[in-house]
C-alpha cells in the first residue's frame, strides 16, 4: 500500500511581478518585465507535488470564501489531493517581487485568522492515519504540533530561510524528524545542521539554490547533490518541490543520496513553469 502524507500549512493566491532588480528603499519608478497570478503557499506546493508523483495526500489549510480563495480551491481540487479546508475570514495573498535570477521580496497582503476552535475531527483523524506528517510554518500547524507528536508518526518540516534564532520556528525544529531549510539567512549552514542532528533530527537538508543541496543524516554524515541544469522560468516553489521529491523517494525506501537526486530532479520540473507544479499550466491557463 502506498504510504500517505498529511500536510498542514498555507495555501495562497499570489501575484508575481518580475523586475530587472529589486526596488531600492527610496521613492522611484520601475517598469515591470512580466507579471502573472497563480496558486501559492508552501503547503499547496508540496500537496501538488506529492499528488503529481502518485502519493496519497491530505492537505489541511485555511482559505477564505473570497474570489481568491475560490481560485485556490479550484486549482487544488484538480490536483486530486484530499482537501481538509477550514473556512477562514480571508485567503492568504502574497505579492512577490522577483528578478530573473530568482531574488525575491514577498509581501504578505493578507493572512487568514487561526480560529482557536479548530481543527476539525477530520483533520485530527488525517494526522493519525498518515504515514508521514508535514508541518509547514503557520500558526495552525504550530498549534497542531502536540497532536502530531502524539500520533508517533514521523514529522517533516520546512523552515525556509530560518536564521537559527527566530522563536516561531523553534517548536517545528524541536518536533521534526526531518528538517529542510535554505541557507539564505545562515551563511555556512553546517553548524546549524549539526546542532539539529544533535537535537534529535534524523535528517537535515539545506538547499543552496544553483549550488544544489547539502544534507546530514542521523549519523552526521554529509551528503551533497548538484542542481539539475534547466532553463529557469520561475524559482517560486522550487524548495517545496525539492523536499517533495526527497520525501517521496524516502517513502519508497531510497537512501539519502538517491533521495537527494530525486529532490533535485523534482525541483527542476518546477523551475520550468510559472506555477507551483506543471499540472497547473493547464488548470490556470
Amino acid at each position: 500500500m502506498t504510504a500517505s502524507v498529511c500536510i498542514v500549512g498555507p495555501a495562497a493566491w499570489n501575484r508575481l511581478v518580475v523586475l530587472d532588480h529589486l526596488p531600492d528603499p527610496v521613492p522611484h519608478m520601475q517598469f515591470v518585465l512580466d507579471e502573472w497570478e497563480t496558486v501559492g503557499g508552501t503547503s499547496a506546493g508540496k500537496a501538488l507535488g506529492l499528488t503529481g508523483l502518485g502519493r496519497s495526500v491530505a492537505l489541511h489549510a485555511l482559505i477564505g470564501e473570497d474570489a481568491d480563495g475560490l481560485r485556490v480551491l479550484r486549482a487544488l481540487e484538480a490536483s486530486g489531493a484530499d482537501l481538509l479546508i477550514e473556512t477562514s475570514d480571508r485567503t492568504e495573498r502574497h505579492l512577490n517581487l522577483m528578478t530573473r535570477d530568482g531574488a525575491r521580496v514577498s509581501l504578505f497582503l493578507s493572512t487568514p485568522t487561526d480560529d482557536p476552535a479548530g481543527p476539525s475531527a477530520d483533520t485530527i483523524r488525517a494526522l493519525a492515519e498518515a504515514d508521514v506528517i508535514v508541518l509547514d510554518l503557520a500558526p495552525r500547524a504550530r498549534r497542531l504540533i502536540p497532536a502530531a507528536r502524539a500520533t508517533g508518526r514521523p514529522i517533516w518540516t520546512d523552515l525556509h530561510d530560518y536564521d537559527g534564532e527566530a522563536e516561531f520556528h523553534r517548536p517545528f525544529l524541536e518536533a521534526a524528524d526531518a528538517v529542510f531549510l535554505n541557507a539564505d539567512a545562515l551563511g555556512d549552514p553546517l553548524p546549524f545542521m549539526r546542532r539539529a542532528i544533535g537535537g534529535g533530527a534524523s535528517l537535515v537538508v539545506c538547499t543552496l539554490g544553483p549550488a544544489g543541496a547539502v544534507a546530514l543524516d542521523r549519523d552526521g554524515v554529509e551528503h551533497r547533490v548538484d542542481a539539475v541544469p534547466v532553463e529557469v522560468v520561475d524559482t517560486n516553489g522550487a524548495g517545496d518541490a525539492f523536499m517533495t521529491g526527497v520525501l517521496h523517494a524516502t517513502l519508497d525506501g531510497a537512501d539519502v543520496d538517491t533521495a537527494l537526486r530525486a529532490g533535485a530532479a523534482h525541483a527542476a520540473s518546477v523551475l520550468v513553469t510559472r506555477h507551483l507544479h506543471p499540472s497547473l499550466d493547464v488548470v490556470l491557463a
